[in-house]
């Protein structure tokens, strides 16, 4: 029997989930997306400052699964009609169009600006590993720019505020995890300017991690408070410039670096498909994940959502998403019924400094030191492939022993 094409668009965790767990020997499998690799983005907060090296949390598409076909390009249109994909090499521009039998939508969501003015200009986002390398190439850069022999004292204060806009588990866990750079390494590279370093962190709603139990989260801000690090709350962003960024309260506040995580917007080519999506622009499926008219056609992580069932934007979600949408397609493919998706939600676990831990799991609230260890431990066996384990471990280790680097190149 010849085998359907199964084209997934996208590499994040709802689409790698899906290329791990389907059968090639029951379909032609295509990933086409215009990053090559799959990134655990837990830990990418840590790659930022060096805590974990970056190619130790991302996983080559190529090597990912035997027998399938990979195409570094972006998707750019869908005819529904005519079964094929119309799709724009990511290096060099060329066009191709790509016929499919059955087709998974799964290209993620790209950082909400809210339409702010100057954010995409001046500030830093945390998505990619290109993200995370930009990050740690501006903190040691105004490090080296702040130590200047007779650079003025307000200029010299400016580039050492780092300011993280948004108090979500991204946002917090860079704040984190850029404290302990300071504290555990940077005091001794920069001995002379570490007391003119400041860390604000900006949120507009009247909690950080609101998604988290409320113990927790003021427990954050005590820690936070603890650490020096400034929780603004209530603190809306109105514009952004190259030095300044300007509150709705009309207060203005100078920055040498801004990281922006205020969660998710749909992308462009999302927003561009001829298919039913809700007021969030996320497309609508049922609970198979089937596009609303289309059973052949697939939709999940960020990009969509089930009718009825508004899931959290989480790579918990994405990834059992996955997984179910690859047992389905064998199932189908083998004649035999399916069950809907059913969401098992594991609780979430969130870094916040000084080798202390947030853990909101469904029994249990836990806090500090020993919830650190649980956090590590947690997200060691959910890394994908045992190099990244083993890549991750001595990266902890090396850290532990020798701090982190903060060469710049």
């Amino acid at each position: 029997m010849k085998k359907q094409k199964l084209i997934i668009l996208g590499s994040g965790f709802g689409s790698f989930s899906t290329l791990k767990g389907v059968d090639t020997h029951l379909y032609d499998v295509v990933v086409v997306s215009p990053r090559n690799h799959f990134i655990f983005t837990p830990l990418l907060p840590s790659t930022t400052v060096g805590t974990i090296e970056f190619r130790s949390i991302i996983e080559p598409i190529r090597s990912a699964k035997e027998n399938i076909t990979y195409y570094h390009a972006y998707c750019t249109g869908i005819d529904a009609e005519k079964n094929s994909i119309h799709c724009k090499n990511a290096l060099d521009g060329n066009e191709f169009d790509l016929p499919f039998d059955q087709l998974i939508i799964g290209v993620g969501a790209v950082s909400n600006t809210f339409g702010i003015e100057g954010v995409e200009q001046y500030g830093l986002f945390l998505k990619e590993l290109t993200d995370a390398r930009a990050i740690r190439q501006r903190i040691i850069e105004n490090f080296e720019r702040a130590s200047t022999p007779n650079l003025p004292f307000e200029e010299r204060k400016r580039l050492l505020h780092f300011v993280v806009v948004g108090g979500g588990p991204t946002g917090v866990e860079f704040a984190a995890e850029l404290h302990d750079f300071l504290t555990e390494d940077l005091v001794d590279s920069y001995p002379n300017v570490i007391p003119d370093v400041s860390i604000t962190l900006f949120e507009a709603g009247d909690a950080l991690l609101n998604t988290f139990d409320a113990a927790l989260s003021e427990y954050t801000i005590k820690i936070f408070q603890r650490q020096k690090i400034s929780v603004r709350l209530q603190s809306q962003v109105a514009k952004v410039e190259a030095d300044d960024i300007l509150l709705r309260d009309g207060s203005r506040v100078p920055y040498g670096m801004m990281v922006w995580s205020t969660g998710n917007t749909q992308t462009d080519f999302v927003k561009s498909l001829p298919f039913e999506r809700d007021r969030g622009s996320r497309l609508l499926t049922d609970e198979y994940f089937h596009l609303k008219g289309f059973k052949h056609i697939y939709s999940l992580g960020d990009c969509a959502t089930i009718e009825g069932n508004l899931l959290p934007a989480t790579s918990q979600v994405a990834q059992q998403e996955g997984y179910y949408l690859a047992k389905c397609l064998n199932a189908v493919a083998k004649n035999r019924p399916v069950k809907p998706f059913i969401y098992h939600h594991r609780g979430m676990l969130a870094y916040i400094g000084s080798n202390r831990a947030l853990a909101d799991l469904p029994q249990v609230k836990g806090r500090g030191f020993s919830t650190w260890i649980f956090w590590r431990s947690a997200y060691l066996t959910k890394l994908v492939s045992w190099k990244n384990k083993i890549l991750v471990v001595f990266d902890w280790m090396k850290t532990f022993i020798f701090g982190r680097d903060s060469s710049r190149f």
